[in-house]
């Protein structure tokens, strides 16, 4: 029994949410093989190797596979399967993209979004919102499976680095999508997945100027990520990478800061297993204090500043 871990990376980088699926199927208890895709990623696959419990790293230095399109990376996954009863991956924007399509082309079901490992072949997920969770146990033969990172500690480095193997598709990549460019927004604030702190802004912040005069300098005194609600990102206060919930990122800081967010069922599930909850908002029935530590009633124009400015004096700033 063996199980194959699809390895995120960019800037030469492995992401948080790898180090926490690995963490996931270290749990499933079967020696790990690390597959790490793209030009020049030997020296990811190299600092794959040196994480506890991976035993192998599969590495394909191909240019084909450098931006993650579905078509060509799962082609290749489904190319290697052949030995694994698991393949796992982060349920990120990307893991959601390939896996589905690997499950696809080994006519197995896929387990998503996982928050626990029962035993090798039984798992728990959200659903409904993540008001109750379902035991899946999955048939025999091979599992696909997703992980939900924010219910995992991000594993850490060993011992001894495992070997560094070269494989390539026996097929050339199908077609399907091809790549035609990015616009890499640049920040110099941690990336909201992995971030220790998040401060999120609502739909009641009223305009674009307004969710950046009062959400970005709380975020920036707290050294935080920047998050919003589904109707702040729909009204155009926030990009789409900044929506927190059921439909955008799930994350589990040790702070999340909730400004002017009313606690609606969707919002909630991606953020409810916070370690500590902060909600500021003038409305003192609103349902985000149900699952706050801490709540701030008040006008939202007033609370952050005097709230922001008790931050820096902490701070010493």
């Amino acid at each position: 029994m063996t199980t194959l871990l699809f390895v995120e990376h960019g800037n030469g980088q492995i992401k948080d949410g790898t180090l926490k699926a690995l963490a996931a199927a270290k749990q499933i208890g079967a020696p790990i093989h690390a597959l790490v895709l793209g030009t020049g990623s030997r020296a990811v696959a190299e600092a794959v190797g040196r994480f506890d419990g991976i035993d192998k790293v599969l590495n394909a230095e191909d240019g084909v596979y450098d931006h993650d399109l579905a078509e060509p990376v799962s082609a290749l996954i489904a190319a290697v399967a052949e030995p694994y009863d698991a393949i796992i991956a982060s349920a990120s924007t990307t893991g959601k993209n390939v896996l589905p399509r690997v499950a696809a082309l080994l006519d197995v079901a896929q387990i998503s979004d996982i928050i626990k490992v029962v035993s090798p072949d039984t798992f728990e997920r959200p659903i409904y919102a993540g008001n109750a969770i379902q035991a899946v146990q999955a048939p025999a033969g091979k599992k696909v499976i997703t992980v939900r990172t924010a219910a995992f500690k991000a594993a850490e480095e060993g011992g001894a680095a495992a070997p560094v193997e070269a494989v390539s598709a026996s097929a050339s990549a199908p077609g399907g999508s091809s790549f035609k460019g990015e616009e890499i927004a640049k920040s110099d604030r941690p990336e909201l997945a992995a971030a220790r702190i998040v401060v999120s802004g609502g739909r009641s912040l009223g305009s674009s100027e307004k969710f950046k005069a009062l959400i970005e300098p709380l975020a920036d005194t707290l050294g935080a990520a920047v998050g919003a609600s589904r109707a702040a990102v729909d009204a155009g206060y926030a990009p789409n990478d900044w929506q927190v919930g059921q439909t955008g990122k799930v994350v589990a800081p040790d702070l999340y800061v909730a400004v002017g967010i009313s606690g609606a069922i969707q919002h909630l599930a991606g953020m409810k297993d916070s370690k500590v909850i902060v909600a500021i908002n003038k409305d003192e029935d609103a349902p985000i204090f149900q699952v706050a530590d801490y709540g701030i009633v008040g006008d939202l124009f007033q609370a952050v500043p005097e709230f922001q400015a008790e931050v820096a004096k902490a701070k010493g700033l």
